[in-house]
């Protein structure tokens, strides 16, 4: 059973439509990713009127869904915890909860040519890469890790040198230092360690309301499913969507109104506003909101991003049975191997399993340019090499997405970099991912974001 979500929008598109309560405030969205729809939701709720702009023809951004072999799923790996207090609310008010699947996970690790598992106390012990006295290490530093509540001056020390301090070197260069580098590459030399703490805090929430393991879980559906009724939901309260809709231009008249200019269906298009909330990345806002000022700009500019080139294959027998396969050992082109496949139950697959294969970068990186052909045969040799018994005739599809702006380096006092989320001028709010400082970025962490913020997205904000 599959649920196609790749044409949403087109039961909600209602494109210049005209403002009926004149009373209201009118707000521009911009990007109908979930931070995008999470926010039209609030303001909504509280008697606004609310427009979303989207460029793509789908809603959802890093959790769209799209269409590979016979299957309808998520184009990104996403998976729901029992701790994510604040999506399954959402769940909730979508009437979507009493439709979860939860199901608990295994996880791998492929090191020094070999898979491990590591998926409990015992086989911890077992785990012949490191040595008892480095396993002690390690898992004394996940403890006080998640007994941490200060990430601010986590913000001030480097993730390497906070981790070399508390696993030591040998434990840091076994473990934590291929892991860093398949996440963020280099770049985590740059990295803050309240980075590591906020993984570590999501790993451990379950454990302190009382579980002993995290569930993991899903929408029966998957995103597809969840967008669907979340853009439906917004409709029906008078929310209004332009996708396929690129902005082009942002600016402000003498008399404080917003003027969003955009691209739609082969036209130029105009819209007038209250106030615009910019949810899409940062180099996105310095590209088509005009007036910003130069302490502003110089913000948004030294941010940062990571992206991700992540390959979706349909397979017809299970990879390893771990959901996730972290990799350790050197030379490796992924940062790890998702298996979708253990958590779904196969009538979501019409019969296959789903394995995601990403690789995170900077930006700027050309792995962006690579053909997907080239792509394909790197991550087709990679399981090749990792799983004895894999053959390529057990692919039954095989796709790559990319995305440039995923996340924002935490760099070093990365909280006090960042720009207001109300903007110099009056009616305006930059309200991104780039502001997740104490957390993962995920669903939940998005939503969390929105509710942390939204009271202070009021016109009368800013004189």
């Amino acid at each position: 059973m599959t649920y196609s979500g790749l044409s949403i929008e087109k039961q909600i598109r209602t494109i210049d439509m005209p403002i009926e309560n004149q009373s209201r405030p009118r707000w521009a969205v911009l990007g109908g990713g979930m931070l995008g729809l999470a926010t039209a939701r609030r303001l909504m709720q509280r008697g606004d009127s609310v427009t979303i702009f989207e460029s793509g023809n789908t809603l959802g951004g890093l959790t769209s869904a799209w269409q590979i072999g016979d299957v309808t799923w998520d184009r990104y790996y996403h998976v729901t915890l029992l701790s994510d207090l604040h999506l399954r609310e959402l769940l909730r008010e979508l009437k979507l909860d009493e439709d979860m699947e939860w199901v608990q996970t295994r996880t791998g690790f492929y090191s020094n040519g070999k898979l491990h598992s590591l998926s409990s106390s015992i086989e911890f012990l077992k785990f012949p890469v490191l040595n008892l006295y480095q396993k002690f290490r390690l898992g004394s530093t996940i403890f006080f890790g998640s007994k941490l509540r200060d990430w601010e001056n986590l913000e001030k020390i480097s993730v390497e040198s906070w981790l070399r301090r508390w696993s030591g070197n040998s434990t840091f260069e076994k473990i934590w230092e291929p892991l860093l580098k398949c996440k963020l590459g280099d770049a985590y030399k740059r990295t803050n360690a309240a980075f590591i703490w906020a993984y570590i805090q999501r790993m451990y929430a379950a454990r302190r309301s009382g579980m002993k393991r995290e569930m993991f879980g899903y929408v029966r559906g998957g995103y597809a499913r969840v967008l669907k009724e979340f853009a439906t939901y917004l409709a029906s309260h008078g929310v209004s969507t332009c996708s396929d809709s690129t902005v082009t231009n942002v600016t402000q008249s003498s008399d404080q109104q917003w003027h969003v200019q955009y691209q739609s269906g082969g036209q130029q298009r105009n819209q007038s506003f209250d106030g615009v909330i910019a949810t899409i990345p940062s180099p996105s806002i310095l590209k088509i909101v005009d007036g910003l000022s130069q302490n502003e700009s110089n913000r948004l500019r030294q941010t940062e991003y990571l992206g991700v080139v992540c390959t979706s294959l349909l397979l017809k027998k299970p990879l390893g049975g771990y959901y996730v396969t972290n990799i350790t050992d050197p030379g490796f082109p992924l940062t790890g191997v998702i298996e979708m496949g253990t958590i779904l139950k196969p009538d979501q697959l019409n019969g296959h399993y789903l394995v995601y294969l990403p690789k995170y970068v900077m930006s700027d990186d050309t792995a962006f340019d690579e053909p997907d052909d080239s792509i394909h045969e790197r991550c087709l040799s990679t399981l090749e090499r990792m799983y004895p018994h894999f053959q390529r005739d057990q692919v039954h599809a095989i796709q790559t997405a990319k995305a440039k702006h995923v996340m924002a380096l935490p760099k070093l006092d990365y909280s006090n970099q960042r720009c207001p989320v109300a903007a110099e001028r009056k009616g305006l709010f930059l309200l991104n991912s780039a502001r997740i400082v104490d957390g993962t970025l995920n669903v939940n962490e998005v939503l969390r974001l929105v509710e942390s913020e939204i009271a202070a997205i009021q016109l009368s904000s800013r004189a």
